[in-house]
C-alpha cells in the first residue's frame, strides 16, 4: 500500500530541484540587481562600484554562483562558496548590529548560508544539467562495458 510518506520520498528529489532553483534565482537576482540595477538596484538603488569591497565580489558570486545552483551546474561547489561568502555577510556586515538576524537585519544572509549549504550535502536534486551529464556518462560507459567484456573474456 502507498502512504504518504512514501509519495513524498519518491517526489522528495524533485522538491530538493525546485528548492535549489527558486534559492539560485533568488540568489542570482540579488547579484544581478546589485551589478546591472534591474530590479530596483542595490541596496539605495543604482550599482555597486566595480572593485569595491566586499560588496562587488559579493555581487559577482550572487550572480554567479546563483545562476551555476539555478541550473544546476557544480552544485555542491557552487553552493559551498554562496554559503561561505552569505556567513561573511553576515558575521562581518550585519552581527555587529545585534547578535539576532531579524535585530541586525541579516536574516536573509543566514537563511541564504543555511540553504545553500544544506545544498552541499543533499546535492542538486532532480532537474539538474549535471544530472544529464551524469546519465549520458552512465549509459556511456555501460555500454563501453559492454563491449569490453567480450574482450576481457577472450584475453583470459
Amino acid at each position: 500500500m502507498n502512504t504518504l510518506a512514501s509519495r513524498l520520498n519518491q517526489s522528495q528529489p524533485y522538491a530538493l530541484g525546485l528548492f535549489r532553483i527558486v534559492v539560485g534565482l533568488l540568489f542570482a537576482c540579488h547579484g544581478a540587481a546589485s551589478l546591472f540595477g534591474v530590479l530596483g538596484g542595490a541596496v539605495g538603488g543604482g550599482t555597486v562600484p566595480t572593485g569595491l569591497w566586499p560588496f562587488w565580489y559579493a555581487a559577482v558570486i550572487q550572480l554567479v554562483a546563483g545562476a551555476l545552483v539555478l541550473l544546476g551546474i557544480g552544485t555542491r561547489s557552487a553552493a559551498f562558496v554562496a554559503s561561505g561568502s552569505m556567513a561573511y555577510a553576515y558575521f562581518k556586515m550585519h552581527q555587529a548590529e545585534a547578535l539576532f538576524p531579524l535585530q541586525n537585519g541579516g536574516e536573509s544572509s543566514a537563511l541564504f548560508c543555511w540553504a545553500f549549504l544544506l545544498l552541499v550535502f543533499t546535492g542538486p536534486g532532480a532537474l539538474a544539467v549535471d544530472g544529464l551529464f551524469a546519465k549520458r556518462g552512465a549509459a556511456a560507459g555501460a555500454e563501453g562495458e559492454e563491449r569490453t567484456e567480450p574482450k576481457a573474456a577472450a584475453l583470459a
